[in-house]
């Protein structure tokens, strides 16, 4: 496989902004743009999006000015469901799905996640861009193939990078979360390393890996942070708690060239 390459353009502003936020290097075409925050802002700042969409909009306007319109949040429910923006009126806040496609130059998916994965998706030629917000739960329930069905585009030519999450060193699971996995792919068992008794160590970014070269797409990128470990740089649930852990934004949309 080729050296993927990252749009400079972009990691060169957010760069001259003392900003760390994560562009992501895979060889997507030029019209595509993408990018993760973490929890840090501008000038050293600390840098959060609210889980609730009526005080996100007020949050983000630090986030807005980086992005070509308003994103599109969704109200995350850790399933399967795909928004298609391009079939489904825009007009509310937030729309209940955990994942996002569209085709419209400029129109701005979008996800929130503290450990979760964030996987972007486009295909070899940019004609469309999706992001899925990727759990244990979502990725059992078939978030990954569900974004890939709305997309329509042939599983070969897409292109997929996994956003920062818990590492496989740091996401301790029960049972039920090998179970959940091995009952539709019983080679799954590969990403859970047990540590004691009715614990294990699962792998969320191999996990990912398994369900998108199950559906056919060979070209996968990314997954190589950790949320918990990587303390000065990201929001994790696990490690702050449901009161205190924030949110990262992942974000795609497509250029109008």
């Amino acid at each position: 496989m080729t050296r993927p390459h990252s749009d400079g353009s972009l990691s060169r502003r957010l760069r001259d902004a003392r900003l760390d936020w994560l562009v992501p290097d895979w060889p997507a075409p030029a019209r595509v743009q993408a990018f993760s925050t973490t929890r840090n802002g501008e000038d050293g700042a600390a840098f959060d999006l609210p889980r609730d969409a009526r005080t996100r909009i007020a949050a983000s306007g630090h986030l807005r000015r980086w992005l070509p319109a308003d994103p599109l949040w969704l109200h995350q429910v850790h399933g399967k469901a795909v928004f298609d923006a391009d079939a489904t009126s825009p007009a509310s806040d937030s729309h209940e799905a955990d994942a996002a496609v569209t085709r419209r130059p400029n129109t701005v998916c979008a996800v929130l996640t503290a450990d979760c994965v964030p996987v972007l998706f486009t295909d070899r030629v940019g004609s469309v861009v999706a992001v899925a917000h990727a759990g244990w739960r979502g990725l059992a329930a078939g978030v990954l193939e569900a974004a890939l069905e709305v997309m329509r585009v042939d599983p070969r030519e897409a292109l997929a990078w996994l956003g920062p999450a818990i590492g496989p060193r740091a996401f301790e699971v029960g049972a039920d979360v090998l179970a959940a996995h091995s009952a539709a792919d019983p080679g799954a068992g590969a990403c859970f390393a047990p540590v004691r008794p009715g614990k294990w160590l699962a792998d969320l970014y191999g996990l990912a890996r398994r369900r998108l070269t199950r559906a056919g797409v060979e070209a996968v990128y990314g997954g190589d942070r950790c949320t918990f470990s990587e303390s000065t740089v990201f929001h994790s649930y696990r490690r702050d708690g449901a009161a205190a852990a924030g949110r990262m934004a992942t974000v795609i949309w497509r250029e109008d060239v």
